[in-house]
């Protein structure tokens, strides 16, 4: 038995560099949709867990108001809702920090603008004013906000 050369059949050796960058280029377009769709879910929920942790400091501020009388001052700010207190030996707020979901802390002015007080947070961007995620979250609009 001898070595037939015209019976031999040729082995692929491999993919063409052209397959391999049409490859590529389909995966990079397939991360980048996936990862600008993440982006959006991870956007709206920032947002709204701060929705959520201002309506918590709302009614923490609230239950300082039933023992005090009064809201915290812009001096004592939402820190006290953290510390025992003489009249509260216990923090309103046992556990937490004040920190919006981009690590920032929330603002509180007394009085706000359209009520007693105001608790804010400065949004993705930091700064006041914005669109979208750098908009500012306010106690002011968050009862409308919260949930949707």
């Amino acid at each position: 038995m001898g070595f037939d050369r015209k019976n031999r059949h040729r082995q692929p050796g491999g993919f063409s560099l052209i397959e391999i960058m049409v490859v590529l280029v389909i995966i990079g377009l397939l991360a980048g949709l996936v990862g600008l769709n993440v982006r959006g879910h991870l956007v709206r929920a920032k947002v709204t867990a701060t929705q959520v942790e201002i309506k918590t400091l709302e009614d923490a501020l609230t239950d300082f108001y039933t023992v005090y009388g009064r809201y915290p001052t812009n001096q004592e700010g939402l820190e006290i809702l953290f510390r025992a207190t003489d009249k509260l030996p216990e923090p309103i707020i046992a556990n937490g920090d004040l920190l919006d979901a981009w690590n920032r802390e929330y603002l509180y002015n007394q009085p706000g603008p359209n009520g007693p007080y105001e608790v804010i947070s400065l949004g993705a961007d930091g700064m006041q004013g914005g669109e979208n995620a750098d908009a500012d979250i306010s106690s002011d609009d968050n009862d409308a906000e919260v949930g949707q």
